[in-house]
């Protein structure tokens, strides 16, 4: 828990996010270096327990802690504005949360997030992996993320059958584009809904047939023969403006 606070930079004038605190155990080491923390937890019963927990352990920091039970997924305001994202996040929903978080409160610029190992891997992959695909792209679009470190899974009960794996993220400006966010999103859907499948053929339902990918793709710079994992996140935009919708 320590290790996280520590490598996820937190200083006496941040505002954490915490989602999915739980038991307290990573709430209570954020109290200890963060001015204050915003904990997201969706089952009330643990979102009822936080503040005596933190109560009972660190009893001059209850102040400093205020504890939304919601669905992380859902959430659109904040109490506090938050200044980085600190989470052990909920295994089957990590990447939507992420998504979500990025989208929604773009005050945060850093965060440090522990995920499955295998989620870390794909969310930290660049293009050319084998491990690359739509989890690695959307977040680039809003960030650098880099995997930090592992955590194994005797630190955790019930102890589970994976490994954990720690990710930085550092916000960085989208990709400059006259597509939006949600015409580059459809492109990486579409073009890693089938990965063996050459770029003009997966996008030929988005474009309408597989010559208007092809060419939507050639006057995108892009071989209409590569496959979705050799592209980054601008080239994936500079597709998007060539789309036949935005003509």
């Amino acid at each position: 828990m320590r290790r996280i606070v520590a490598a996820a930079g937190v200083g006496p004038d941040d505002v954490v996010l915490e989602i999915g605190p739980g038991l307290g155990s990573l709430t209570l080491g954020l109290l200890e270096a963060a001015d204050h923390v915003v904990a997201v937890e969706i089952d009330s019963l643990l979102a009822g327990a936080l503040p005596g927990t933190v109560a009972a352990h660190a009893p001059g920091r209850v102040a400093a802690l205020t504890v939304v039970e919601a669905d992380a997924l859902k959430i659109t305001a904040l109490p506090r504005v938050p200044t980085c994202v600190v989470a052990n996040l909920p295994y089957n929903v990590s990447v939507p949360v992420l998504l979500h978080l990025l989208a929604t409160f773009g005050e945060w610029q850093r965060g440090l997030v522990m995920v499955q190992a295998e989620v870390a891997d794909r969310l930290a992959a660049g293009p050319g992996s084998k491990t690359y695909g739509i989890p690695s792209v959307k977040m680039s679009w809003y960030a650098a993320t880099a995997r930090v470190g592992t955590v194994p899974p005797s630190v955790f009960w019930p102890v589970p059958n994976v490994d954990s794996g720690l990710v930085s993220i550092v916000r960085r400006p989208a990709p400059q584009t006259s597509a939006s966010r949600a015409e580059v999103f459809a492109v990486i859907d579409a073009a890693f809904a089938q990965r063996r499948k050459m770029l003009r053929s997966a996008l030929a339902g988005l474009t309408g047939s597989s010559a208007a990918a092809s060419a939507a793709l050639e006057a995108a710079g892009v071989d209409p023969q590569a496959r979705g994992e050799v592209l980054d996140v601008t080239a994936f935009a500079r597709i998007a403006e060539q789309l036949p919708s935005r003509a």
